[in-house]
């Protein structure tokens, strides 16, 4: 059985050269199981839009400077927890298929949370909605939206001195929700004990 990682199948596949920028090569390894080849995984990575040039250009990496040996948990009312995970829905929302205005909106959300962006990728869906990730240093903003429901569902987790709630008059406003709920969590709230 031949193991390649992933990066290498892309490789292969599309003939290009690879140099590393952000990520080494050992982050992406996946083997192959047995029962498949080569090229299987490659289509899935083309189909899901993941292969070398798609990933150019749909894709933003950073190298921002993140903070060395701190912990980023948050130490508050005496407790200590890894993070505030929102799960906010948002319905009768607007601009929900327009991939350029929710980049625009969750890089605002980004800037007031205070939050570090390391990595940003969305996907538009044909006929329509759109998902995506903000890889933060603090954590993520996913995304997924149904623009024939005019729903959207968002996941904000931050740690650290980033602030996930500001990002909601952002979201509220920006996507002119007429209703929004959010569900609250402390991750990691056992970790003291």
């Amino acid at each position: 059985m031949f193991h390649y990682n992933v990066m290498e199948l892309m490789l292969i596949c599309s003939g290009e050269t690879y140099t590393p920028r952000v990520f080494p090569l050992q982050m992406w390894e996946r083997h192959l199981l047995v029962g498949e080849d080569d090229m299987s995984n490659v289509n899935t990575l083309v189909q899901l839009g993941m292969d070398s040039k798609a990933a150019d250009a749909a894709q933003e990496s950073t190298t921002q400077e993140v903070e060395a040996n701190k912990d980023h948990f948050i130490h508050r009312d005496g407790k200590i927890y890894a993070g505030t995970h929102l799960i906010v829905d948002l319905y009768q929302s607007r601009h929900l298929d327009d991939i350029d205005f929710i980049e625009d909106t969750l890089r605002a959300c980004i800037t007031e949370s205070r939050a570090t962006l390391l990595h940003f990728h969305l996907h538009r869906f044909e006929p329509n909605g759109v998902s995506g990730v903000a890889v933060l240093a603090e954590s993520h903003i996913s995304i997924h939206t149904w623009p024939e429901a005019h729903y959207a569902a968002l996941d904000i987790f931050m740690c650290g001195d980033a602030d996930p709630h500001a990002c909601l008059p952002i979201l509220e406003q920006a996507f002119e929700a007429g209703r929004m709920d959010v569900q609250e969590f402390y991750r990691g709230e056992a970790i003291d004990e």
